[in-house]
């Protein structure tokens, strides 16, 4: 090795050791810099800088749900409940059987109704939600009964209206014993309700308290709660507009348990009870195919006018309602016989009729039980869900059948959302409620029938497998004039298409009884339809029974009970 390697060599190792001894001292003296100002970082270039990970808390997820990105398809839950599938099927079958029906298929679409009620009917005990699926069942059976009835014919065209007894008839020429124990009761409540209307507490208003707490007088509430759901955001926004306390929507409970056909034996008609000559002062008019009283919307309006003129005149809302019942010249009379413009004075001296003197104290105490529900047990009603309707202006008289084919609904719903029509014939300038949403399609629908056919040619949307000929055999028609009457139409129609269909009116169809021959028992005449028994009831889903006059054997038929059978939704 030469002088000069070696000296390479020692300076090599010189400075190894040189590095080590560093390194000890500068781990063995950290007090010695940690005083001293930090030495500048090097600036790193931003694309090589990695951030740290995030700090996650120990255990995590033991009392959190994993977020669902990390969860595997095994742990997502279903979308649909066993009873969310079950509506569904039972919705489809449903619509499947409309379908048939439309097509003329009337077996067909009693078979999928069949199928649709068996899904509820299959329905265990335990299904969680059974309320919903009970109330569906009893929707489905009333639909299904509409639209039966409807396809076999059962349904007149102009049938006769079905009136309902005003519940007033029963109770105000009634009177009713009073609990003295109760006094005191109704007057603390009394002071903690709320209400734009006075309340009073006296005898006459406890006989009816009393009255409203037995077994039958809370029926009569809880059913007058459960259908004012239709109708009460109806009111309630009406009687606001006319400045009238929200509490007279009781008067309408009162008067017709909020029923829009309800007839009193004076002749009072509908929800709001208006004789004829009253309800046109208020522009309620009647002719022969419609009496505004019974329609809920105009006769709510006139009511809450008409009490606004009547408070004006007396200055006292007990006088209003007792001159909205048996008139105003009848009250005026009764002031001016006692000289006191006060309702108890005058009810004390027996100047008004019974019936009268018993209608504000009635619906004084139908008032607080219903302000006070959870003391008289009538917590939990369910009221109906609430009416929502669209209003198209008729230019032309309309067959309400042709409204019913382009909404897709039967005959009797098109008739339900307009109380007022008496036949099923709307005239010219009638507001026609239609299905809430459908208005501007009616309008169009409407607009490819001639003004001069509306009252009776129909609309049908065509079927898989239809034809023009086998619709023009269904309405009577012929397949040239639907031809000529869809000019867009080009050979056989599109399954989903509509068409415009000029029927021709059907004469009205009288069946006659016959002479029962010797010995035998005279029978009424049925629709040919009915062939089948009706079943005595109709079992819910899980064993119970429900009465069934609508459903037939089991849903399955529906037993006509006319004279005069006639075809689908004539």
């Amino acid at each position: 090795m030469t002088a000069k390697s070696r000296s390479v060599l020692t300076f090599g190792v010189i400075s190894i050791i040189g590095a080590l001894l560093g390194c000890t001292v500068s781990q063995k003296q950290p007090f010695r810099t940690s005083f001293l100002p930090p030495a500048a970082a090097p600036k790193v270039p931003r694309s090589e800088i990695i951030e740290p990970p995030p700090e996650i808390a120990a255990n995590v997820f033991l009392d959190k749900v994993a977020p669902k990105f990390l969860t595997t398809d095994s742990d997502v839950p279903p979308r649909s409940t066993q009873l969310e599938n079950r509506l569904r099927r039972a919705e489809e079958r449903f619509q499947a059987g409309k379908r048939m029906l439309q097509e003329g298929d009337t077996d067909g679409a009693r078979r999928e109704f069949d199928r649709a009620v068996d899904l509820l009917l299959a329905t265990s005990d335990s299904t969680p939600g059974r309320e919903r699926m009970e109330k569906t069942f009893e929707e489905l059976v009333e639909s299904i009964h509409r639209y039966d009835l409807e396809a076999l014919g059962a349904v007149e065209p102009d049938r006769q209206l079905t009136f309902e007894k005003s519940p007033l008839d029963e109770i105000l020429e009634l009177t009713f014993p009073i609990d003295p124990r109760m006094k005191s009761k109704v007057k603390e409540e009394v002071l903690a309700t709320v209400s734009q209307l006075p309340l009073e507490v006296n005898d006459p208003v406890l006989g009816y308290i009393n009255y409203f707490s037995t077994d039958r007088g809370k029926r009569t509430v809880m059913a007058g709660l459960r259908r004012a759901g239709r109708y009460r955001p109806l009111i309630s926004r009406i009687l606001d507009e006319e400045g009238v306390p929200q509490e007279l929507i009781h008067l309408a409970q009162a008067e017709s348990g909020f029923l829009p056909r309800a007839v009193s034996r004076k002749a009072a008609t509908g929800m709001w009870q208006f004789v004829q000559f009253r309800g046109r002062q208020y522009g309620l008019n009647q002719s022969a195919f419609h009496d505004d009283r019974l329609d809920p919307e105009k006769a709510t309006r006139a009511a809450a006018r008409h009490l606004r003129d009547l408070y004006q005149q007396f200055g006292d809302w007990y006088l209003a309602m007792a001159a909205y019942n048996c008139g105003p010249t009848n009250v005026e009379r009764a002031i001016q016989r006692t000289g006191y413009a006060d309702f108890w004075e005058i009810r004390s001296r027996n100047v008004l009729p019974k019936e009268t003197s018993n209608y504000v104290p009635a619906i004084l105490a139908m008032t607080i039980v219903v302000k006070n529900a959870k003391d008289y047990g009538l917590q939990g009603v369910e009221p109906d869900p609430a009416l929502e309707y669209d209003t198209v202006e008729l230019t032309a008289p309309t067959h309400v059948a042709l409204i019913a084919d382009v909404t897709d609904r039967s005959v009797s719903a098109i008739r339900e959302l307009n109380p007022s029509l008496l036949k099923n014939l709307a005239p010219a300038g009638y507001s026609l409620h239609v299905p809430k949403g459908a208005s501007s399609f009616v309008v169009s629908a409407l607009d490819m029938v001639p003004q001069a056919h509306r009252n009776a040619w129909r609309m049908h949307r065509a079927g898989h497998g239809e034809t023009l000929a086998s619709i023009a055999k269904r309405y009577g028609a012929s397949a040239g004039t639907i031809q000529a009457a869809n000019r867009a139409l080009a050979g056989e129609p599109e399954p989903g298409e509509l068409l415009v269909v000029p029927a021709t009116p059907r004469p009205e169809v009288r069946v006659v009884a016959k002479r029962a021959p010797a010995g035998r028992t005279k029978r009424t005449a049925r629709s040919s339809s009915s062939k089948r028994p009706a079943a005595a009831a109709v079992r819910k889903p899980g064993s119970r029974t429900v009465s069934s006059k609508k459903a037939g054997s089991a849903v399955r038929v529906a037993q006509s009970s006319t004279k005069r059978p006639v075809a689908a939704r004539d």
